[in-house]
């Protein structure tokens, strides 16, 4: 079907409500389209540059040809505030689309949303990644379908040429000791080792999740190994300097799909990135995929990454079919429908695996696969009400321990007294 968008909800509504009142307990009567099918509505973000969720709706009006389905469509930008001013608002959109479980929390605190544990015990408990983010005293109020994490891009002719084996099993130190002999110039052209991109999460978030840390603590010691890492491999020239990435505003895709760099940590969302641009003739590099290089050689991975859920609106016009398009979303139908499109689903098991190394392209080998079944996926940050103010405060001191006006020690006690003062006071 053809489908049009609404224009966010929450443009219509008043900047003045109050953001923390809870919808009431019911919802109004759930009613019909005048050509007899049901319309469910969904906020989204971005609706045509964001596939997954036109294959989602797609797939289901396919199965369920009684309903269609309308996206909420607001920016990006907006989302998290659109959403926050919709539900204040009493609005009656059926199904929310939760970008990150911060704003979850939040919502599902507020009483904002249903609790849906039919749902998360249909889908089943085991099998959906990032879950317990979700549950709340025992209860659920959204259920992933997506759920994005870190793994290790390389480039196959890079190490073939330099007569290095496939990035299996490494440590941070053999990584490391890979990328400096991986670093070359050649007739003016500079290739780096791998490529650490600038966001805090490439040091904070990895060390978090490889040593148990919180990083809404304010002890921040965990921290140490992973910057000295990363500052050696900048100083020895096997990665571009972090302010010359930050001023240039480098584009990771860029450094990767040019061949300027060997190796690349980065999240699973790039999958669908690199295999639109070899469709597209924009690259020819030939990449594979790795587990996450790990503290230690013990064979245990461990990552971070971040889930997108659904949740049901507390005042939503279509509460059962709204359950009902979830349950088919985080199930293996939906798994298997955002798979086609190089997006990774939060169910796992071996009939998705199956269907999204289907994808034209995909790396096929053992390590590729090896890299899609880490045994632990921490939360890129925890969920509450102090991670935001945080968040920004580790940002500030990760810039400056990267281009070196703090050292690693400094910083790291700076970071532990701006959060200790300035958020956990």
């Amino acid at each position: 079907m053809k489908r049009t968008t609404l224009a966010a909800i929450a443009l219509a509504v008043t900047a003045g409500l109050g953001l923390t009142g809870c919808a009431g307990a019911a919802g109004p009567a759930e009613t019909g389209n005048q050509n007899g099918k049901t319309k469910l509505t969904v906020s989204v973000w971005n609706y045509e540059g964001t596939p997954e969720f036109k294959a989602l709706f797609d797939g289901y009006e396919a199965a369920n040809p009684n309903v269609d389905i309308e996206p909420v469509d607001i920016l990006a930008d907006d989302y998290p505030q659109k959403v926050t001013t919709m539900l204040a608002g009493g609005d009656t959109t059926d199904v929310l689309t939760m970008k990150n479980v911060i704003d979850y929390a939040r919502y599902a605190n507020n009483g904002q949303l249903q609790e849906i544990n039919s749902v998360v015990d249909s889908v089943g408990k085991d099998n959906l990644a990032s879950l317990d983010a979700f549950d709340m005293n025992g209860k659920y109020f959204a259920a992933p379908y997506r759920q994005d994490f870190w793994l290790l891009y390389y480039n196959k002719d890079l190490f073939k040429a330099a007569g290095i084996d496939d990035p299996k099993d490494l440590t941070w130190e053999k990584y490391s000791e890979i990328a400096k002999k991986l670093t070359s110039t050649a007739d003016g052209k500079k290739v780096y080792g791998t490529y650490h991109h600038i966001w805090r999460s490439v040091v904070q978030a990895i060390a978090a999740a490889q040593n148990g840390g919180d990083q809404i603590s304010g002890e921040y010691g965990f921290f140490e190994d992973q910057y000295n890492t990363a500052l050696d491999l900048q100083k020895s020239g096997a990665t571009l300097d972090f302010g010359t990435a930050k001023s240039q505003k480098t584009s990771y895709r860029t450094m990767f799909e040019t061949g300027q760099a060997a190796m690349m940590p980065m999240g699973t969302w790039y999958i669908a990135g690199i295999l639109q641009a070899k469709k597209d003739g924009k690259t020819n590099v030939n990449w594979g995929l790795a587990p996450l290089p790990q503290k230690d050689s013990s064979g245990k991975v461990s990552t971070f990454g971040s889930p997108t859920a659904f949740a049901v609106n507390k005042n939503a016009a279509h509460s059962e079919e709204a359950k009902k398009f979830i349950e088919w979303a985080a199930g293996e139908e939906g798994a298997k429908t955002i798979s086609k499109i190089g997006v990774v689903p939060a169910l796992q098991n071996d009939a998705v695996t199956a269907e999204y190394f289907k994808l034209d392209g995909l790396p096929t080998d053992a390590l590729s696969k090896k890299a899609f079944t880490p045994d632990e996926t921490a939360l890129e940050m925890p969920v509450s009400d102090k991670s935001a103010a945080t968040d920004k405060i580790l940002n500030q001191e990760h810039d400056l321990v990267m281009v070196g006006e703090r050292s690693v020690t400094d910083g790291i006690a700076e970071m532990g007294k701006r959060v200790k003062d300035e958020v956990l006071k």
